[in-house]
């Protein structure tokens, strides 16, 4: 499903997408495009696409921006309690949009 367009979103931080219902953080980073579930399981609200995106030893990572916690981009799993984790998403480029995939989804060809 494409979700925007590869230039709205400013390198290094995050958008939000509605995909089939949930919400979805998209971020760029480093030229990649990273896909996770928006909603911060600690406070309830829909802000992980307003974190901030870092390395944490080595981990790519949001803070969300209510109580600080760090998500993994890759795994969605929360650093600080690794029995908490976020969703995550299959991400593509197809020309300048941006797509979430399902699993066993392809990219599809415009």
């Amino acid at each position: 499903m494409k979700v925007c367009r590869l230039d709205d979103i400013v390198p290094e931080t995050g958008v939000a997408a509605l995909v089939g219902g949930e919400q979805v953080a998209v971020f760029l980073v480093d030229e990649k495009i990273y896909a996770i579930g928006n909603r911060d399981p600690f406070s309830g609200a829909n802000v992980l696409s307003r974190g901030i995106v870092g390395d944490l030893n080595g981990e790519l990572v949001v803070a969300s921006p209510v109580y600080k916690q760090h998500f993994s981009l890759l795994t969605g799993r929360c650093i600080e309690d690794p029995s908490v984790r976020v969703p995550v998403y299959r991400a593509a480029v197809e020309g300048a949009d941006i797509q979430i995939l399902k699993t066993g989804e392809s990219p599809c060809r415009t």
